[in-house]
């Protein structure tokens, strides 16, 4: 294998790779997302782990195509190397993704804080416009004229009616 060879292999194994990537976001689209982004992760290890084959070329290969050929084929000695790199590869996956988790946490539980606290306030003005509503309807059904709202304290004077 020519290095031109070999670097086309890879090229249509990352293309390959990322295909395959497409397609597993799309069908864990719909899980929870503390369930669906450690299996994206996995994903992402297990098509993107390369594990040395020829270390006097310095030649390298998927890990999981070395496991799997090793294991169906039992013509190779490579299947431990290439577990270990999965390990490592997962190892470190898997922290930077805790990592990201853990800086991710208190910022998402302040804006699910911040949204309910909006949440509240939009239900308290709903019920102050019922209520002034309601009002405005016992005044009408008695004939009277309801007396003018205070304005709103805007910082701007009032001027009396006369």
């Amino acid at each position: 294998m020519t290095e031109h060879d070999y670097f086309l292999a890879w090229g249509i194994y990352a293309i390959a790779a990322v295909g395959c990537l497409l397609v597993w976001f799309r069908l864990t689209r719909w899980m929870w997302r503390y369930l669906r982004e450690p299996l994206r992760v996995l994903a992402l290890v297990l098509l993107a782990t390369p594990t040395i084959v020829d270390p006097l070329k310095e030649l390298y290969a998927p890990a999981i195509a070395i496991t799997a050929l090793d294991l169906l084929v039992k013509a190779g000695n490579n299947i431990l190397q290439a577990a270990s790199d999965l390990a490592m590869y997962g190892m470190f996956a898997f922290g930077l993704y805790l990592i990201f988790v853990l800086i991710r946490w208190p910022i998402v539980s302040a804006s699910r804080r911040r949204k309910a606290e909006q949440a509240a306030a939009a239900e308290r003005r709903a019920a102050e416009i019922n209520e002034e509503e309601e009002a405005q309807e016992r005044f009408e059904a008695h004939g009277e004229r309801r007396p003018a709202a205070a304005p709103a304290a805007t910082g701007y004077r009032v001027e009396p009616r006369l």
